[in-house]
């Protein structure tokens, strides 16, 4: 019998393949971001520390306005700008960007673009 291949087992071997690789430090911190069926959050870690420096995500109480009745790509475009908004707050411009094993596609692409349009390069 055919087993059915467990895609978010697949995205997590991925994403250990791409950690060896990506690691976030105090000059240029990793923006990991993880997308759930509903929700999509992002951080900024800075690795050598082991500390999330930012983070935000479309539960967020503060956001639930501007959140309200958009496409979840238009809510990750929300998420991006408020995350780089955060991070230029606390001087971060630049950072290492981890997908995370997901598709740089729909709202993976949507919240790295406006992240990039709000000022933070990677």
């Amino acid at each position: 019998m055919l087993s059915k291949i467990d895609k978010n087992e697949s995205r997590k071997k991925r994403h250990l393949r791409i950690r060896k690789k990506i690691s976030g430090t105090s000059e240029a911190p990793r923006l990991n971001i993880f997308r759930s069926s509903s929700h999509i959050y992002a951080q900024i870690i800075d690795d050598v520390k082991e500390v999330t420096l930012v983070s935000s995500s479309t539960q967020l109480k503060d956001l639930e306005k501007a959140l309200k009745g958009k496409t979840k790509v238009e809510q990750a475009k929300v998420i991006g700008k408020d995350i780089a908004e955060k991070a230029l707050k606390l001087k971060i411009e630049k950072v290492v960007f981890d997908r995370a094993g997901y598709v740089y596609a729909g709202r993976v692409a949507a919240l790295a673009e406006a992240a990039r349009e709000a000022g933070l390069k990677f």
